[in-house]
């Protein structure tokens, strides 16, 4: 079974790389936006970049844009059965398109979100298969999410 592993650089990551132990023994792939911290990933893992997506301005469509085709080129070259995110940034499009290609979608709210919702996961929410939460405040606004605990 092959799996992707999608998140934006920074904490996200850190918290998607605590999967990997559960997914070592699969075909998997990690995609995550470029930056120095990520940029060490690809000397022992197989690592798709993606633009850091800005959140105002024209560079926010450039990038969006960017991200789309390669999202759609990195799920049509590997096409993993099952894409699990930490979210946020640049993973909507490529869990869009995953979930409208007939992939499992599987998010995980951040760790930092005690009490409100991050933006993401109000939007991954309404098509995920599987959404976990890490802090039980959580699920007054997620009501179908599962809580498992911490990540940490």
């Amino acid at each position: 079974m092959k799996v992707c592993l999608i998140s934006s650089t920074g904490g996200h990551l850190v918290e998607l790389q605590k999967f990997i132990p559960a997914v070592s023994t699969h075909n998997y792939f990690i995609v995550t936006e470029l930056s120095e911290m990520s940029r060490s990933l690809a000397k022992r893992e197989k690592v798709y970049y993606l633009r850091q997506q800005e959140r105002h301005g024209w560079f926010f469509y450039l990038n969006l844009l960017l991200n789309i085709i390669k999202s759609l080129r990195i799920l049509i070259k590997e096409n993993p059965k099952i894409i699990i995110t930490t979210g946020a940034g640049a993973v909507f499009p490529l869990c869009l398109f995953g979930k409208i290609l007939g992939k499992k979608v599987v998010y995980i709210e951040s760790f930092a979100k005690i009490l409100t919702p991050s933006l993401t996961g109000k939007v991954i929410y309404k098509f995920a298969d599987e959404f976990y939460i890490q802090w039980p405040s959580l699920i007054a606004h997620y009501p179908k999410a599962k809580y498992r605990g911490s990540l940490y």
